[in-house]
Protein backbone atom coordinates (compact mmCIF):
# COMPACT_ATOMS: atom_id res chain seq x y z
CA UNK A 1 0.00 0.00 0.00
CA UNK A 2 1.15 3.69 -0.45
CA UNK A 3 0.98 5.60 2.75
CA UNK A 4 -2.36 5.94 5.06
CA UNK A 5 -1.71 9.73 4.15
CA UNK A 6 -1.72 9.17 0.04
CA UNK A 7 -5.41 7.69 0.81
CA UNK A 8 -6.59 10.74 2.82
CA UNK A 9 -5.68 13.00 0.54
CA UNK A 10 -7.33 11.17 -2.44
CA UNK A 11 -10.79 10.81 -1.06
CA UNK A 12 -10.74 14.60 0.30
CA UNK A 13 -10.17 15.44 -2.86
CA UNK A 14 -12.89 12.99 -4.52
CA UNK A 15 -15.55 14.00 -1.82
CA UNK A 16 -14.90 18.21 -2.64
CA UNK A 17 -15.47 17.51 -5.88
CA UNK A 18 -18.59 15.47 -5.63
CA UNK A 19 -19.85 17.91 -2.79
CA UNK A 20 -22.31 16.45 -1.30
CA UNK A 21 -24.18 13.12 -0.50
CA UNK A 22 -22.59 10.35 0.22
CA UNK A 23 -20.00 8.30 -2.09
CA UNK A 24 -20.26 4.18 -2.37
CA UNK A 25 -17.35 2.54 -2.50
CA UNK A 26 -18.35 -1.41 -2.75
CA UNK A 27 -15.23 -3.58 -2.41
CA UNK A 28 -15.16 -6.89 -4.25
CA UNK A 29 -16.12 -10.21 -3.24
CA UNK A 30 -14.87 -13.56 -3.78
CA UNK A 31 -16.47 -15.14 -6.55
CA UNK A 32 -17.22 -19.10 -6.96
CA UNK A 33 -15.61 -20.76 -9.44
CA UNK A 34 -17.81 -24.01 -9.56
CA UNK A 35 -18.85 -24.10 -5.80
CA UNK A 36 -18.76 -21.61 -3.05
CA UNK A 37 -15.40 -22.60 -1.13
CA UNK A 38 -13.78 -22.80 -4.13
CA UNK A 39 -12.90 -19.36 -5.65
CA UNK A 40 -11.31 -17.63 -8.29
CA UNK A 41 -8.33 -15.86 -7.28
CA UNK A 42 -8.97 -12.41 -5.66
CA UNK A 43 -9.00 -9.36 -7.28
CA UNK A 44 -9.83 -5.64 -5.37
CA UNK A 45 -11.59 -3.20 -7.23
CA UNK A 46 -9.80 -0.66 -8.83
CA UNK A 47 -11.63 2.15 -7.79
CA UNK A 48 -11.50 0.99 -4.36
CA UNK A 49 -7.49 0.19 -4.38
CA UNK A 50 -7.18 3.85 -5.39
CA UNK A 51 -9.29 5.53 -3.10
CA UNK A 52 -9.02 2.99 0.05
CA UNK A 53 -5.76 0.55 -0.79
CA UNK A 54 -7.17 -2.47 1.14
CA UNK A 55 -7.09 -5.86 -1.25
CA UNK A 56 -8.94 -7.74 0.80
CA UNK A 57 -12.52 -9.12 -0.26
CA UNK A 58 -15.85 -8.63 2.03
CA UNK A 59 -15.45 -4.47 2.67
CA UNK A 60 -17.09 -1.25 1.79
CA UNK A 61 -16.57 2.51 2.30
CA UNK A 62 -19.08 5.45 2.75
CA UNK A 63 -17.46 8.45 2.33
CA UNK A 64 -19.77 11.79 3.41
CA UNK A 65 -18.84 13.78 0.27
CA UNK A 66 -19.94 17.03 2.70
CA UNK A 67 -17.14 16.57 5.28
CA UNK A 68 -14.86 13.70 3.56
CA UNK A 69 -15.07 11.82 6.64
CA UNK A 70 -14.71 8.15 5.88
CA UNK A 71 -16.29 4.86 7.42
CA UNK A 72 -15.12 0.94 7.16
CA UNK A 73 -17.68 -1.77 6.59
CA UNK A 74 -16.54 -5.30 7.34
CA UNK A 75 -15.87 -7.76 10.09
CA UNK A 76 -12.41 -9.24 11.72
CA UNK A 77 -11.93 -12.97 10.65
CA UNK A 78 -12.99 -15.67 13.09
CA UNK A 79 -10.94 -18.36 14.83
CA UNK A 80 -12.75 -20.56 12.82
CA UNK A 81 -11.74 -18.59 9.41
CA UNK A 82 -8.02 -18.45 10.85
CA UNK A 83 -7.66 -22.02 10.64
CA UNK A 84 -8.05 -22.27 6.66
CA UNK A 85 -6.38 -18.57 5.87
CA UNK A 86 -3.92 -17.93 8.86
CA UNK A 87 -4.27 -14.56 10.97
CA UNK A 88 -5.47 -11.77 9.58
CA UNK A 89 -5.52 -7.94 10.44
CA UNK A 90 -8.03 -6.56 12.35
CA UNK A 91 -10.61 -4.34 10.91
CA UNK A 92 -9.38 -1.46 13.02
CA UNK A 93 -5.80 -2.72 12.04
CA UNK A 94 -6.88 -2.44 8.39
CA UNK A 95 -8.94 1.28 8.67
CA UNK A 96 -5.66 2.73 10.07
CA UNK A 97 -3.57 1.14 7.02
CA UNK A 98 -6.11 3.28 4.75
CA UNK A 99 -5.91 6.38 7.25
CA UNK A 100 -9.84 5.31 8.28
CA UNK A 101 -10.97 6.25 11.81
CA UNK A 102 -14.81 5.03 11.70
CA UNK A 103 -15.23 1.57 11.47
CA UNK A 104 -18.55 -0.78 11.69
CA UNK A 105 -19.72 -4.34 11.42
CA UNK A 106 -20.71 -5.51 7.68
CA UNK A 107 -24.08 -5.83 8.65
CA UNK A 108 -24.47 -2.18 9.38
CA UNK A 109 -23.75 -1.29 5.32
CA UNK A 110 -27.88 -1.95 4.77
CA UNK A 111 -28.97 -0.02 7.31
CA UNK A 112 -26.43 3.02 6.52
CA UNK A 113 -27.22 3.23 3.22
CA UNK A 114 -31.46 2.65 4.07
CA UNK A 115 -30.41 5.70 6.85
CA UNK A 116 -29.18 7.73 3.73
CA UNK A 117 -32.47 6.93 1.50
CA UNK A 118 -34.35 8.06 4.39
CA UNK A 119 -32.70 10.74 4.84
CA UNK A 120 -33.11 11.72 1.27
CA UNK A 121 -28.86 12.20 1.04
CA UNK A 122 -28.21 11.91 -2.50
CA UNK A 123 -25.99 8.59 -2.91
CA UNK A 124 -23.13 8.38 -5.23
CA UNK A 125 -22.08 4.83 -7.05
CA UNK A 126 -20.19 3.58 -9.88
CA UNK A 127 -22.59 0.99 -12.32
CA UNK A 128 -20.92 -2.21 -10.62
CA UNK A 129 -19.43 -4.91 -13.11
CA UNK A 130 -20.00 -7.86 -10.20
CA UNK A 131 -23.35 -9.09 -10.66
CA UNK A 132 -23.82 -10.00 -6.65
CA UNK A 133 -22.85 -6.23 -6.02
CA UNK A 134 -25.77 -5.33 -8.65
CA UNK A 135 -28.35 -7.55 -6.55
CA UNK A 136 -27.04 -6.19 -3.14
CA UNK A 137 -27.44 -2.41 -4.54
CA UNK A 138 -30.33 -3.42 -5.56
CA UNK A 139 -31.91 -4.29 -2.19
CA UNK A 140 -30.71 -2.34 -0.60
CA UNK A 141 -31.35 1.29 -2.45
CA UNK A 142 -34.94 -0.53 -3.55
CA UNK A 143 -34.11 -0.41 -7.30
CA UNK A 144 -34.61 -2.70 -10.17
CA UNK A 145 -31.60 -3.65 -12.32
CA UNK A 146 -32.55 -1.33 -15.08
CA UNK A 147 -32.93 1.48 -12.65
CA UNK A 148 -29.20 0.64 -10.66
CA UNK A 149 -27.87 1.46 -14.45
CA UNK A 150 -29.48 4.38 -14.74
CA UNK A 151 -28.91 5.75 -11.20
CA UNK A 152 -25.04 5.53 -11.12
CA UNK A 153 -23.46 9.06 -10.77
CA UNK A 154 -22.23 10.53 -13.57
CA UNK A 155 -20.35 12.94 -11.26
CA UNK A 156 -18.76 10.53 -9.62
CA UNK A 157 -17.07 9.16 -13.01
CA UNK A 158 -16.05 12.52 -13.58
CA UNK A 159 -14.06 12.78 -10.35
CA UNK A 160 -12.66 9.31 -10.35
CA UNK A 161 -11.53 9.91 -14.32
CA UNK A 162 -10.16 13.68 -13.04
CA UNK A 163 -7.75 11.88 -10.52
CA UNK A 164 -6.95 8.58 -11.47
CA UNK A 165 -5.97 9.67 -15.50
CA UNK A 166 -2.93 11.10 -14.09
CA UNK A 167 -0.04 9.46 -12.95
CA UNK A 168 1.95 10.68 -9.64
CA UNK A 169 5.25 9.81 -9.25
CA UNK A 170 4.78 6.65 -7.03
CA UNK A 171 2.02 5.13 -9.71
CA UNK A 172 4.74 5.23 -12.35
CA UNK A 173 6.89 3.19 -10.45
CA UNK A 174 4.52 0.68 -9.79
CA UNK A 175 3.75 0.54 -13.66
CA UNK A 176 7.68 0.44 -14.17
CA UNK A 177 7.81 -2.27 -11.02
CA UNK A 178 5.42 -4.65 -13.49
CA UNK A 179 6.51 -3.82 -16.69
CA UNK A 180 10.06 -4.81 -15.22
CA UNK A 181 8.72 -8.27 -14.82
CA UNK A 182 6.73 -8.07 -18.38
CA UNK A 183 10.05 -7.87 -19.56
CA UNK A 184 11.11 -11.29 -18.26
CA UNK A 185 8.03 -12.36 -19.75
CA UNK A 186 8.55 -11.98 -22.98
CA UNK A 187 12.47 -12.61 -22.83
CA UNK A 188 11.31 -15.75 -21.50
CA UNK A 189 9.08 -16.83 -24.75
CA UNK A 190 12.12 -15.14 -26.82
CA UNK A 191 14.66 -17.86 -25.00
CA UNK A 192 12.23 -20.37 -25.26
CA UNK A 193 10.08 -21.20 -28.24
CA UNK A 194 11.44 -23.74 -30.76
CA UNK A 195 9.88 -25.54 -33.49
CA UNK A 196 7.95 -28.93 -32.42
CA UNK A 197 6.63 -27.09 -29.05
CA UNK A 198 3.17 -26.72 -27.94
CA UNK A 199 2.24 -22.92 -27.21
CA UNK A 200 1.46 -24.09 -23.88
CA UNK A 201 5.06 -24.77 -22.69
CA UNK A 202 6.22 -21.32 -23.85
CA UNK A 203 2.96 -20.13 -21.89
CA UNK A 204 3.93 -21.48 -18.70
CA UNK A 205 7.54 -19.96 -19.47
CA UNK A 206 6.26 -16.66 -19.57
CA UNK A 207 3.94 -16.74 -16.40
CA UNK A 208 6.30 -18.73 -14.25
CA UNK A 209 8.60 -15.29 -14.60
CA UNK A 210 5.21 -13.50 -12.98
CA UNK A 211 4.79 -15.93 -10.44
CA UNK A 212 8.47 -15.97 -9.72
CA UNK A 213 7.92 -12.61 -8.68
CA UNK A 214 5.02 -13.19 -6.28
CA UNK A 215 2.78 -11.21 -9.30
CA UNK A 216 0.22 -12.87 -11.69
CA UNK A 217 -0.28 -11.36 -15.18
CA UNK A 218 -2.56 -8.27 -15.54
CA UNK A 219 -4.67 -10.31 -17.86
CA UNK A 220 -5.04 -13.39 -20.21
CA UNK A 221 -1.80 -14.08 -21.56
CA UNK A 222 -2.34 -13.78 -25.66
CA UNK A 223 0.34 -16.14 -26.82
CA UNK A 224 -0.39 -17.74 -30.38
CA UNK A 225 1.30 -19.05 -33.84
CA UNK A 226 -2.43 -17.50 -34.89
CA UNK A 227 -1.91 -13.63 -34.03
CA UNK A 228 -4.51 -12.85 -36.41
CA UNK A 229 -6.60 -13.83 -33.52
CA UNK A 230 -6.74 -10.39 -31.67
CA UNK A 231 -7.50 -12.13 -28.20
CA UNK A 232 -6.62 -15.81 -28.60
CA UNK A 233 -6.27 -17.21 -24.98
CA UNK A 234 -5.49 -20.97 -26.87
CA UNK A 235 -2.64 -22.69 -26.50
CA UNK A 236 -3.11 -26.09 -27.89
CA UNK A 237 -1.26 -25.80 -31.58
CA UNK A 238 2.26 -26.56 -31.94
CA UNK A 239 5.35 -24.38 -33.20
CA UNK A 240 5.89 -25.00 -37.06
CA UNK A 241 9.21 -23.32 -38.58
CA UNK A 242 7.90 -20.70 -40.89
CA UNK A 243 5.49 -19.44 -38.34
CA UNK A 244 5.46 -16.08 -36.23
CA UNK A 245 4.64 -16.64 -32.66
CA UNK A 246 2.52 -13.45 -31.13
CA UNK A 247 2.99 -12.98 -27.73
CA UNK A 248 0.60 -10.12 -25.92
CA UNK A 249 1.08 -10.28 -21.63
CA UNK A 250 1.78 -8.50 -18.69
CA UNK A 251 2.31 -8.48 -15.37
CA UNK A 252 0.74 -6.61 -12.21
CA UNK A 253 2.56 -4.98 -9.76
CA UNK A 254 2.62 -6.01 -6.07
CA UNK A 255 -0.06 -2.55 -5.98
CA UNK A 256 -1.91 -4.38 -8.73
CA UNK A 257 -0.80 -1.29 -11.64
CA UNK A 258 -0.58 -3.05 -14.96
CA UNK A 259 1.58 -3.61 -17.41
CA UNK A 260 0.71 -4.56 -21.47
CA UNK A 261 3.45 -4.88 -24.14
CA UNK A 262 3.33 -6.93 -27.24
CA UNK A 263 6.15 -8.92 -28.88
CA UNK A 264 5.96 -10.90 -32.23
CA UNK A 265 8.83 -13.65 -33.12
CA UNK A 266 9.62 -16.03 -35.66
CA UNK A 267 9.42 -19.46 -34.54
CA UNK A 268 12.45 -20.41 -36.18
CA UNK A 269 15.76 -18.59 -34.64
CA UNK A 270 15.73 -15.68 -38.03
CA UNK A 271 12.66 -13.71 -39.62
CA UNK A 272 12.00 -15.11 -43.36
CA UNK A 273 12.18 -12.11 -45.69
CA UNK A 274 8.22 -11.57 -45.86
CA UNK A 275 8.42 -12.02 -41.86
CA UNK A 276 10.86 -9.06 -41.86
CA UNK A 277 9.38 -6.67 -44.50
CA UNK A 278 5.77 -6.98 -42.80
CA UNK A 279 7.60 -6.65 -39.45
CA UNK A 280 9.16 -3.36 -40.40
CA UNK A 281 6.16 -1.78 -41.24
CA UNK A 282 4.49 -2.05 -37.94
CA UNK A 283 7.64 -0.91 -36.09
CA UNK A 284 7.99 1.94 -38.54
CA UNK A 285 4.19 2.49 -37.68
CA UNK A 286 5.18 2.90 -34.00
CA UNK A 287 7.78 4.83 -33.97
CA UNK A 288 6.07 7.43 -36.20
CA UNK A 289 2.80 7.00 -33.65
CA UNK A 290 5.22 7.48 -30.29
CA UNK A 291 7.12 10.10 -32.39
CA UNK A 292 3.28 11.94 -32.09
CA UNK A 293 2.58 11.47 -28.61
CA UNK A 294 2.62 14.99 -26.71
CA UNK A 295 0.17 16.54 -24.67
CA UNK A 296 -2.48 18.28 -26.97
CA UNK A 297 -2.21 16.07 -29.68
CA UNK A 298 -5.46 13.72 -30.10
CA UNK A 299 -4.95 10.42 -29.96
CA UNK A 300 -7.39 9.78 -32.75
CA UNK A 301 -4.61 11.54 -34.74
CA UNK A 302 -1.82 9.52 -33.60
CA UNK A 303 -3.94 6.59 -34.70
CA UNK A 304 -4.46 7.75 -38.29
CA UNK A 305 -0.71 8.63 -38.51
CA UNK A 306 -0.60 4.87 -37.68
CA UNK A 307 -2.38 3.77 -40.13
CA UNK A 308 -1.47 5.88 -42.71
CA UNK A 309 2.48 3.97 -41.99
CA UNK A 310 0.93 0.89 -42.30
CA UNK A 311 -1.01 1.86 -45.56
CA UNK A 312 2.19 2.82 -46.73
CA UNK A 313 4.26 -0.49 -46.53
CA UNK A 314 1.66 -2.25 -47.86
CA UNK A 315 1.78 0.05 -50.44
CA UNK A 316 4.91 -0.70 -51.05
CA UNK A 317 5.03 -4.49 -50.27
CA UNK A 318 2.35 -4.99 -53.31
CA UNK A 319 -1.13 -5.71 -51.08
CA UNK A 320 -2.25 -2.74 -51.66
CA UNK A 321 -1.95 0.26 -53.84
CA UNK A 322 -2.75 3.28 -55.23
CA UNK A 323 -2.85 6.74 -52.50
CA UNK A 324 -2.49 5.57 -48.94
CA UNK A 325 -3.71 8.71 -47.62
CA UNK A 326 -6.88 8.22 -49.70
CA UNK A 327 -7.12 4.40 -48.37
CA UNK A 328 -6.80 5.59 -44.95
CA UNK A 329 -9.59 7.77 -45.36
CA UNK A 330 -11.54 5.63 -47.15
CA UNK A 331 -10.81 2.86 -44.03
CA UNK A 332 -9.72 0.45 -46.47
CA UNK A 333 -6.36 -0.29 -44.54
CA UNK A 334 -8.89 -1.45 -41.84
CA UNK A 335 -8.50 -5.46 -43.45
CA UNK A 336 -5.03 -5.15 -41.99
CA UNK A 337 -4.89 -3.39 -39.07
CA UNK A 338 -8.60 -3.97 -37.12
CA UNK A 339 -8.47 -2.32 -33.83
CA UNK A 340 -7.40 0.68 -32.45
CA UNK A 341 -3.67 2.18 -31.64
CA UNK A 342 -4.09 1.56 -27.98
CA UNK A 343 -5.81 2.19 -24.59
CA UNK A 344 -5.08 4.17 -20.87
CA UNK A 345 -3.37 2.12 -18.60
CA UNK A 346 -2.72 2.34 -14.69
CA UNK A 347 -4.61 -0.16 -12.13
CA UNK A 348 -6.58 -2.03 -15.01
CA UNK A 349 -4.57 -2.87 -18.14
CA UNK A 350 -7.81 -1.12 -20.01
CA UNK A 351 -7.59 1.47 -16.88
CA UNK A 352 -11.21 2.43 -15.95
CA UNK A 353 -12.77 0.83 -18.74
CA UNK A 354 -15.33 -0.60 -16.05
CA UNK A 355 -16.61 3.55 -16.25
CA UNK A 356 -17.62 3.50 -20.06
CA UNK A 357 -15.11 4.10 -22.84
CA UNK A 358 -17.23 7.07 -24.11
CA UNK A 359 -15.95 8.68 -20.72
CA UNK A 360 -12.50 7.68 -20.26
CA UNK A 361 -11.05 7.26 -24.24
CA UNK A 362 -13.64 10.02 -25.91
CA UNK A 363 -14.98 13.70 -24.84
CA UNK A 364 -18.45 15.46 -25.86
CA UNK A 365 -16.88 17.25 -28.62
CA UNK A 366 -15.28 13.79 -30.20
CA UNK A 367 -17.23 10.91 -30.82
CA UNK A 368 -16.46 6.75 -32.13
CA UNK A 369 -16.17 6.36 -35.49
CA UNK A 370 -18.60 4.11 -36.82
CA UNK A 371 -16.08 2.82 -39.45
CA UNK A 372 -14.85 -0.77 -39.17
CA UNK A 373 -11.54 -1.20 -37.36
CA UNK A 374 -11.69 2.72 -36.20
CA UNK A 375 -14.68 2.29 -34.24
CA UNK A 376 -12.66 -0.32 -31.82
CA UNK A 377 -9.90 2.92 -31.50
CA UNK A 378 -10.76 3.18 -27.14
CA UNK A 379 -8.98 6.20 -26.71
CA UNK A 380 -9.46 9.28 -28.97
CA UNK A 381 -9.21 12.15 -26.58
CA UNK A 382 -6.12 14.81 -26.29
CA UNK A 383 -3.21 13.64 -24.39
CA UNK A 384 -2.85 15.35 -21.47
CA UNK A 385 0.90 15.39 -19.08
CA UNK A 386 -0.02 12.50 -16.70
CA UNK A 387 -1.37 10.16 -18.67
CA UNK A 388 0.37 6.85 -19.51
CA UNK A 389 -1.49 4.87 -22.13
CA UNK A 390 -0.26 1.67 -25.07
CA UNK A 391 1.42 2.27 -28.62
CA UNK A 392 0.38 -1.00 -30.05
CA UNK A 393 -0.11 -0.79 -34.13
CA UNK A 394 -0.61 -4.38 -35.60
CA UNK A 395 -0.55 -6.00 -39.56
CA UNK A 396 -2.99 -9.51 -39.25
CA UNK A 397 -3.92 -11.22 -42.40
CA UNK A 398 -7.92 -13.07 -41.03
CA UNK A 399 -8.63 -14.88 -44.24
CA UNK A 400 -12.49 -14.75 -43.39
CA UNK A 401 -12.51 -11.49 -43.67
CA UNK A 402 -10.18 -10.96 -46.51
CA UNK A 403 -12.36 -13.58 -48.39
CA UNK A 404 -15.56 -11.63 -47.17
CA UNK A 405 -14.58 -8.02 -48.32
CA UNK A 406 -13.37 -9.84 -51.76
CA UNK A 407 -16.79 -11.34 -52.11
CA UNK A 408 -18.14 -8.10 -51.73
CA UNK A 409 -15.97 -6.34 -53.91
CA UNK A 410 -15.27 -3.98 -51.12
CA UNK A 411 -11.75 -1.13 -51.77
CA UNK A 412 -10.62 -3.34 -54.56
CA UNK A 413 -9.23 0.46 -55.75
CA UNK A 414 -7.05 0.12 -52.69
CA UNK A 415 -6.39 -3.47 -52.01
CA UNK A 416 -4.59 -6.23 -54.22
CA UNK A 417 -7.02 -9.30 -53.43
CA UNK A 418 -5.03 -11.33 -56.03
CA UNK A 419 -1.57 -11.46 -53.93
CA UNK A 420 -3.44 -12.42 -50.71
CA UNK A 421 -3.80 -15.57 -51.18
CA UNK A 422 -0.02 -16.29 -49.94
CA UNK A 423 -0.76 -14.75 -46.81
CA UNK A 424 -4.25 -16.72 -45.54
CA UNK A 425 -1.81 -18.67 -42.84
CA UNK A 426 0.38 -15.91 -42.70
CA UNK A 427 -0.70 -15.12 -38.94
CA UNK A 428 -0.05 -11.64 -37.20
CA UNK A 429 2.35 -8.89 -36.40
CA UNK A 430 1.60 -6.26 -33.00
CA UNK A 431 4.20 -4.66 -31.33
CA UNK A 432 3.23 -3.10 -28.10
CA UNK A 433 4.93 -0.57 -25.33
CA UNK A 434 3.28 1.74 -22.58
CA UNK A 435 4.26 5.40 -22.36
CA UNK A 436 3.86 8.13 -20.12
CA UNK A 437 2.28 11.56 -21.80
CA UNK A 438 5.49 14.47 -20.08
CA UNK A 439 4.62 18.29 -20.25
CA UNK A 440 6.84 18.17 -23.29
CA UNK A 441 6.56 14.89 -24.79
CA UNK A 442 6.48 11.49 -23.22
CA UNK A 443 8.62 8.68 -22.25
CA UNK A 444 8.74 4.80 -23.07
CA UNK A 445 8.54 2.87 -19.98
CA UNK A 446 9.89 -0.24 -18.25
CA UNK A 447 13.67 -1.22 -19.07
CA UNK A 448 13.80 -1.74 -23.05
CA UNK A 449 12.54 -5.12 -24.60
CA UNK A 450 14.15 -6.49 -27.90
CA UNK A 451 11.82 -4.84 -30.55
CA UNK A 452 13.54 -4.26 -33.93
CA UNK A 453 14.26 -7.82 -35.67
CA UNK A 454 18.33 -7.97 -35.28
CA UNK A 455 17.04 -7.85 -31.60
CA UNK A 456 15.03 -10.37 -31.80
CA UNK A 457 16.98 -12.56 -33.11
CA UNK A 458 19.46 -12.06 -30.91
CA UNK A 459 17.84 -12.92 -28.39
CA UNK A 460 16.54 -16.23 -30.36
CA UNK A 461 19.79 -17.38 -31.13
CA UNK A 462 19.72 -18.10 -26.74
CA UNK A 463 16.95 -20.60 -27.18
CA UNK A 464 19.11 -23.16 -29.44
Amino acid sequence: MFSSATYQQRRQVLAQRIGNGLILLPGNIELPFNYTANTYPFRQDSTFLYYVGLDEPELNVLIDAATGETHLFGDDTSLESEVWTGPRPTLAEKAALAGIVHTHPAAAWAPALAAAREADRPLHFLYPYQAEIQLALCEYLHLSPADLKAAASEALVQACFAQRAYKTDAEIEQIEAALATTARMHVAAMRTARPGMQEAEVMAAVAREAHTDHVVPAYGIILSVRGEVLHNHHYHNTLTSGQLLLIDAGAESPMHYAGDITRTIPVDKTFTPRQRDLYDVVLAAHEAAAALLRPGISYRAVHDAAALQIAEGLTRLGLMQGDPAAAVEADAHALFFVHGLGHMLGLDVHDMENYGEQHIGYTPDISRSPDFGTKYLRLARKLEAGFVLTVEPGIYFIPALIRLWEREDKFRAYICYDRLGAYLDFGGIRIEDNYLITPDGSRRLGPHIPRTTAEIEAERALAW
